[in-house]
């Protein structure tokens, strides 16, 4: 009786401290998600400000995105984002491995200073360096210029779109790998090395299969900065190169076509949560074999 009575007060108190967080999620996630999906759903009326209200509910809104100017948006959005997650990664993993591995205790804290300074480093300013750079009348236009590069081309642009994604992602990747390979124990690598495997061979088999779950929280975590980015591609698009959010911002801003502009924050969210699914999935089935 006792012991029921003692797992029932654990239990109470759980829910108790539980309590504030739910509410918050409640009120400021699910409720102003379940307004997006509703909103989804209403009908849009030419030069009216919103939806209107209790009108007949209607599939238009998801039907239009079928149109291949929409899945083009969709296709961009998520190839660039792809892109630049594979990118910060691979670049991301070895610098986490050296900093964890072979770099000195100043040199870490040196590495660790510099990007967490970083991630507070605002959003215009690392948009606009890179413009200054890579842009039409940035400090390396001679250079391009003489390797007749042009900085007004698709893939130019796109190139430097991804340059700005990856201003985010590298500093993200490696802080969460970092966290990866100090949880594998080094003596595995060295006990493969004494069997006689290389030190590249050790690093392939052994480290990275062990981190093999950090190395997808790092990609998870890159598409989501990529995905959802909206200042990048819309200052270093040029307006030839937009994102989904750059057009669910146009359709909620621009457009006042707020049914619209759901429909497509609800697909973007179901996509988003199937990329996650699909991938944790995969990384389970790596994990048994």
């Amino acid at each position: 009786m006792r012991s029921d009575a003692h797992r029932r007060s654990v239990m109470a108190s759980q829910i108790l401290l539980l309590l504030p967080a739910t509410a918050v999620f409640l009120v400021f996630l699910a409720l102003p998600m379940m307004a997006v999906v509703g909103e989804s759903f209403l009908t849009f009326v030419p030069g009216r400000i919103g939806a209107l209200k209790g009108g007949p509910l209607t599939f238009q809104n998801y039907a239009d995105l079928l149109d291949p100017a929409y899945i083009r948006y969709f296709a961009q959005t998520y190839f660039l984002a792809f892109c630049a997650s594979i990118i910060a990664v691979l670049i991301g993993f070895p610098i986490a491995h050296h900093i964890v591995r072979g770099a000195s205790a100043m040199t870490r804290k040196i590495w660790l200073f510099a990007l967490i300074g970083l991630m507070f480093l605002s959003a215009l300013v690392r948009v606009y360096a890179i413009q200054l750079t890579f842009g039409t009348v940035g400090i390396l236009a001679p250079i391009l210029s003489f390797l007749a590069i042009d900085t007004n081309g698709y893939i130019y642009v796109n190139v430097v779109i991804i340059a700005g994604i990856l201003h985010y992602e590298i500093p993200m990747c490696i802080l969460i790998l970092i966290g990866a390979v100090l949880n594998v124990n080094p003596r595995l690598t060295e006990a493969a090395q004494s069997l006689g495997a290389s030190a590249y061979k050790a690093h392939l088999t052994i480290t990275v299969p062990l981190c093999a779950k950090g190395l997808a929280s790092a990609f998870l975590v890159s598409m989501t900065v990529g995905v959802a980015a909206f200042a990048i591609p819309l200052i270093l698009g040029r307006g030839r190169i937009l994102f989904v959010s750059n057009l669910i911002y146009s359709r909620f801003s621009e457009v006042a076509d707020s049914p619209s502009g759901a429909a497509i924050a609800v697909v973007m969210t179901v996509l988003s949560f199937a990329l996650i699914f699909g991938l944790s999935r995969l990384t389970t089935l790596l994990d048994r074999t």
